[in-house]
């Protein structure tokens, strides 16, 4: 797919609306609105999703009078990275302009046969965790679905896409509506329709929401736990006073994971924070009774914060002892670091740089 940078916003199109984001039910209804059979809304559906077009003009199975009518209140919804950054391992971070203020960050992974797109949900988070960057800019607003979706369909790598996680900037139960439509619009026959199991969504256990989740969708969850004693989570996730981990788990013991469903936890390792043997314990016996996966992550540094990783021996006696117990537990590999783009470091640092386009040097690198 050809790079081509932008620098126009998905809501400074002055009264258009967009199709991208839109349900088959509502192409439908959009294009008897406009004058035009109901299955003309299937056709827009597949220009949208499946071909994967910019421009009404491209739609070149409606007629053209059909496409200018449709032209004069909806425009397709896409929109390319502002910029993007390459590590050297493979890992590229992009930068979504949302309005002329504020942009957002999506991460692509490539690894073996697998291509796994972070992408966001908010700009900003409210949660504010100790150790994440994306919390220290505040909260700014929920993304739309286009904004969302167009994260999908605007990368490079966007018809390589194996697995798409919510693990970008914002926590994506915060914005479930938007994030549930985005599922639905991914898994759709009319659209990309892919399989549940390539989607994950990761929070920090928004529990009336994450009911919602584990009910509507068949999509992989992943929970932000980082320490399993409720006191010492609080002090690096403010989110423990409102959504205790002990709450979660009970949620969480409702359901069946021994099914296609995979569960996991994220547990990001400090230096003489959470690292020693007393906690591996404590998380063993959190987690009693669930079929799932625990994903040990180093922590990266981030300004401001005086925190420190576990080195790696620490981190592998942790792994063995949950192994030992019966806890499927793996050391995840740290991608990405040197742009900033690992686990916790989204921040939108072009943002501040008042970054505006793609240098040439960097779309053809």
């Amino acid at each position: 797919m050809e790079y081509v940078p932008s620098s126009l916003s998905l809501r400074e199109k002055d009264g258009l609306k967009h199709l991208l984001g839109l349900t088959l039910e509502e192409l439908q209804q959009v294009a008897i609105e406009c004058g035009m059979p109901k299955f003309t809304g299937k056709q827009i559906a597949d220009w949208v999703y499946k071909k994967k077009v910019q421009s009404i003009d491209d739609m070149t199975n409606i007629s053209v009078p059909n496409r200018a009518k449709l032209a004069e209140k909806y425009d397709v919804g896409r929109v390319a990275p502002i910029d993007l950054q390459r590590s050297v391992d493979g890992t590229v971070k992009y930068l979504f302009r949302i309005n002329e203020k504020q942009t957002v960050e999506a991460v692509m992974i490539p690894e073996d046969d697998r291509s796994t797109l972070c992408v966001s949900s908010q700009i900003g988070c409210k949660f504010n965790c100790l150790f994440c960057m994306t919390g220290k800019q505040g909260f700014n607003g929920h993304l739309s679905v286009t904004d969302i979706i167009n994260q999908v369909y605007s990368v490079e790598e966007s018809d390589q896409l194996t697995n798409l996680v919510f693990m970008g900037m914002g926590e994506p139960l915060d914005n479930y509506d938007r994030v549930k439509k985005v599922i639905e619009l991914l898994t759709a026959d009319y659209a990309l329709a892919w399989s549940p199991k390539r989607i994950t969504l990761s929070t920090t256990g928004v529990t009336p929401k994450l009911k919602l989740f584990l009910e509507e969708t068949s999509a992989h969850l992943a929970v932000s736990l980082h320490n399993p004693f409720p006191t010492e989570r609080l002090k690096i996730m403010p989110a423990e006073k409102a959504f205790p981990i002990v709450e979660v788990m009970n949620l969480l013991k409702q359901y069946d994971w021994s099914k296609q469903r995979r569960l996991s936890f994220e547990y990001i390792m400090f230096n003489k924070l959470n690292d020693s043997i007393p906690f591996a314990k404590e998380l063993v016996r959190l987690l009693d009774g669930i079929d799932c996966r625990v994903n040990l992550i180093r922590f990266h540094a981030i300004p401001d914060v005086d925190l420190k990783t576990s080195d790696n021996e620490t981190m592998v006696k942790f792994r063995d002892y949950l192994t030992y117990k019966g806890v499927t537990c793996t050391i995840r590999s740290s991608r990405g670091e040197d742009i900033f783009a690992a686990c916790g470091m989204l921040a939108n640092v072009k943002q501040k740089e008042n970054s505006e386009q793609v240098t040439s040097e960097k779309v053809n690198e």
